[in-house]
């Protein structure tokens, strides 16, 4: 018997089942690759009681908006698959619960809740679909990054919409890319995981862990450096420079132009 009758016998459910094995681990194989080999979140240490207790106080602040299921109703998304990064982020930089209909939601230094209840609503919205988790404060504290990379990678990304020293600046339909100033490490990460508001999403696919490290400790070293130029204006960049000159100097100018010509008159 030739090899090739041994070929066109073999069961087509085999062939199938290769298929299925090399699918398989292709997908194991890019799933390594695409996160770097290492994992950039906590491994999600949340019990049946942080569940239970996230979900009382998701029913009890949260649900008018997001529906009792976090399905999401006609004032507000849904909020299964979002993780516990989006809801810690929300949440924990005072977004969330919203004081009011706005077209964007503001930062708010004023927090509802605990960090305690924080990690039990993250660790019930975590149940409900998986999603981006918790940060590895490795990545997340900025400590060890480099501020040079992470200041060319900042440029290149976000300075179009949050403005070259991290000011801030409008957007379209009433929106606003807010400013980055004196933002706890964990949040700048959590933001760049999860693209809250019209913030596109750098998932570690685009941005991996180290990138996004590098991002935060150019914001922090931001956040210590003195204008040593006179007054900041703001950081607005020439629309904030040119008004000062138009509003300030030029009448100063013509004013002084004109009391030296009637005093040499």
């Amino acid at each position: 018997m030739t090899a090739s009758t041994v070929t066109r016998r073999r069961h087509p459910a085999v062939l199938f089942a290769l298929l299925v094995v090399a699918l398989v681990a292709v997908g194991g194989v890019y799933s390594l690759v695409s996160s770097g080999g290492r994992a950039t979140a906590d491994t999600r240490p949340y019990t049946a009681q942080d569940v239970t207790a996230g979900d009382r106080l998701f029913k009890a602040n949260c649900s008018t908006c997001h529906g009792q299921q976090a399905e999401g109703t006609s004032a507000g998304p849904s909020l299964v698959g979002v993780g516990a990064a989006a809801v810690d982020f929300q949440v924990g930089t005072g977004r969330m619960p919203l004081a009011g209909p706005a077209v964007q939601a503001k930062r708010n230094s004023h927090v509802a809740f605990s960090d305690e209840q924080i990690r039990q609503m993250g660790a019930y919205v975590d149940s409900l679909g998986p999603g981006p988790g918790i940060p590895d404060e490795k990545y997340a504290s900025g400590i060890g990054g480099d501020v040079a990379r992470g200041g060319e990678i900042y440029r290149v990304n976000c300075a179009m919409c949050h403005n070259f020293a991290g000011s801030g600046g409008a957007l379209t339909r009433g929106k606003f890319a807010p400013p980055l100033h004196d933002i706890e490490g964990k949040h700048i990460y959590e933001a760049m995981l999860t693209g809250p508001q019209s913030m596109p999403v750098f998932d570690d696919a685009n941005l991996d862990p180290e990138a996004k490290r590098d991002v935060i400790a150019f914001l922090h070293e931001l956040d210590q450096n003195n204008s040593y130029g006179g007054h900041g204006l703001g950081n607005l960049g020439p629309v904030a420079d040119g008004f000062f000159l138009w509003l300030l100097a030029v009448p100063l100018m013509i004013g002084a132009a004109v009391w030296l010509g009637r005093k040499a008159a």
